[in-house]
């Protein structure tokens, strides 16, 4: 039950990318459709364009979302890849809204006011909210009647996509098959055949090499790559001693930590809304002065909110905006009239789109601790900053030796600590505590060193402190590996095959009595040593022995079923004793539906993309 939750938990955790929601989810309503000059064209779709602004949008959108994939490491990204990705979505896009359109999909009026009314981004309080869609618009830069036609062709595309998903034939069967397949488990037991005894009087021809190359030329594709000397420094290595803090350092300290204190305050904006909507402009503004007068005879600002602000989010809290800053409210006037009022000032009346708004402004006292009290931590930050100056410095001077000499061992001549080293075919992927920093990947990979420069860097700054100079001696660039550099790879990979086909043949009496007979019988013949593994369901295997153990038949009682792949001088033998199916009864009928959904979603999408896909047979697209 354990393995088949976890089959379903990863199967519905799969970040699926739908063709006609993706832009919208990623770059928001106001992205799209926006006006633009006719040179400004990436692609057009029978006769409408698609702008570069667009374009460009989206890239940028879906590479902010891949950097989290990538913890923030943009040399990670292929753009070009991203770049196409986004133009084959609004492709797919632009072709979804002309079909729509073409055969009417829409919504009626009554039911797109109901829609429009659904909408989170517009509600307060889970009704709709006039100031909501305001707000919305003014922070968008839209017009209502672009929104609104932007909101009409995204929806009509979910009517469309929702057509194709809802006649998506599914068959319970296959739904029965799927659950049995992926959540079998089996009985695996493995042996390892050292193929270098094998290897004895082999060889590798040059023909047979280029033969091998020229076959598999696609698996020889790399990324660009750099052989690279560098040197690491760390205060740690440093002799740098620095004099105690003195009395008026730390009292200078002091006063720093308590204007810092002061200054991050953050002020309390109060606010009481009086709306014009319902009682016309002069109405709402005699009731905001009226307000106004009764807070100066005395009412408590946050008595009169509770008892008159139209601010539903405000209100009981006695008009306190939570984590106010400017423009949280998109108002100018708003903004404008906090940073004049003074502290526990009660402005007039400041009339903005929503209204009137009478504000109290406060800054509360700042937490400030005593001298005594802050004292140890005070020497503690400035003995630490005096340390990094003085590595700081040290630095400097040794940046200026390594450039002017073009050299490392220049640092390792003076720090003693400190060693040249060296790597070979580093990549952007390059896994290491200083070279996949991404600073020094921008060093290692920039157009300066793609273009022939070998020279020593300057001081590269890490993010743990350290300082890293390197060198790079050569550079390869992107593309599929040339014959002489694949050549000691392939001989390699042709004499484990030739040993494969030894070994086989030494051993073939063991693999063709697997075929006929008892495993027990078998075994206790071979030199084969098998070791029990254990009982696996499908994902719990490297994929080299999952892609053999679980395309292997299910083997009669007290046979084995067995196969071979090849690692690098090694001959591994993969046997299945036995096929364990989960018990359908045991599977809820909760998983059940849950699968079901998985392979709702999965065939739909198909279905959608083949659909996209005869749109395009059809479409002019230049």
């Amino acid at each position: 039950m354990e393995s088949f939750r976890k089959l379903i938990k990863g199967w519905l955790g799969i970040a699926l990318l739908v063709l006609f929601l993706t832009p919208l989810a990623l770059v928001g309503i106001e992205g799209y459709f926006s006006g633009s000059k006719k040179t400004d064209v990436a692609k057009t779709i029978n006769g409408q364009d698609i702008t570069n602004k667009d374009l460009d949008d989206l890239v940028k959108a879906y590479q902010q979302q891949y950097l989290q994939y990538v913890q923030g490491d943009a040399s990670l990204l292929n753009m070009d890849a991203i770049r196409n990705n986004a133009l084959d979505t609004l492709i797919a896009r632009q072709l979804l809204l002309q079909q729509a359109q073409k055969i009417g999909l829409n919504l009626s009026d009554a039911q797109f006011v109901t829609m429009l009314s659904q909408v989170p981004e517009f509600q307060v309080n889970g009704k709709f909210s006039d100031e909501a869609f305001g707000r919305y618009l003014r922070s968008s830069g839209m017009t209502k009647e672009a929104l609104i036609a932007n909101l009409r062709k995204d929806q009509a595309l979910k009517m469309l996509s929702g057509t194709i998903s809802n006649y998506t034939l599914l068959d319970k069967s296959d739904i029965q098959r799927l659950a049995t397949i992926q959540t079998e488990q089996r009985e695996i037991y493995l042996a390892s055949v050292k193929l270098d005894e094998y290897k004895k009087g082999l060889t590798a021809s040059s023909q047979e090499i280029a033969d091998y190359y020229n076959k598999h030329k696609s698996s020889f594709k790399q990324n660009a790559s750099v052989d690279v000397d560098y040197v690491v420094l760390t205060s740690a290595m440093m002799n740098t001693s620095t004099a105690a803090p003195t009395d008026a350092e730390i009292q200078q300290a002091y006063s720093k930590y308590v204007v810092t204190q002061k200054k991050n305050v953050a002020k309390e904006v109060r606010h009481i809304l009086i709306s014009h909507d319902n009682r016309g402009d002069a109405a709402a503004l005699k009731l905001a002065n009226d307000i106004e007068a009764k807070i100066k005879a005395g009412m408590s600002f946050a008595d009169a909110a509770k008892q008159y602000s139209e601010d539903p989010t405000s209100k009981d809290k006695g008009g306190l905006l939570d984590g106010y800053k400017a423009g949280t409210l998109g108002s100018k006037e708003f903004d404008g009239a906090v940073a004049t009022l003074a502290d526990d000032q009660v402005s007039q009346p400041v009339k903005t789109t929503f209204g009137y708004h009478i504000i109290e402004v406060k800054t509360p006292n700042a937490k400030i601790a005593s001298l005594d009290a802050m004292k140890s931590q005070l020497v503690a930050d400035i003995e630490k900053s005096k340390k990094a100056n003085a590595f700081s410095d040290a630095v400097n001077k040794l940046n200026d030796t390594v450039i002017s000499n073009d050299a490392l061992d220049v640092v390792t001549q003076q720090v003693k600590a400190a060693k040249v080293q060296s790597a070979k075919a580093v990549t952007v992927w390059t896994r290491d505590p200083y070279l996949s920093d991404t600073s020094v990947k921008s060093k290692l990979f920039n157009d300066d060193v793609k273009n022939g420069d070998r020279n020593a860097s300057s001081s590269i700054q890490l993010a743990n402190g350290s300082v890293v100079w390197v060198k790079v001696r050569n550079y390869y660039a992107p593309g599929t590996q040339s014959l002489a550099q694949a050549t000691a790879a392939i001989r390699a990979k042709v004499l484990d095959q030739k040993a494969e086909v030894v070994a086989k043949q030494h051993l073939a009496a063991t693999f063709n009595g697997f075929k006929t007979q008892p495993a027990a019988q078998v075994l206790a013949q071979s030199s084969i040593k098998f070791q029990k593994a254990g009982v696996f369901p499908r994902q719990g295997l490297k994929k080299e022995v999952s892609n053999i153990a679980f395309t292997l038949p299910t083997p009669k009682e007290g046979m084995w079923s067995v196969a071979t792949t090849t690692l690098p001088n090694e001959m591994i033998v993969i046997a299945v004793s036995k096929v364990v199916p989960m018990d359908m009864k045991a599977i809820s009928a909760e998983q059940m539906q849950q699968l079901q959904n998985w392979y709702q979603q999965s065939r739909s999408e198909q279905e959608l993309a083949d659909y996209v896909e005869y749109l395009k047979s059809k479409a002019k697209i230049k």
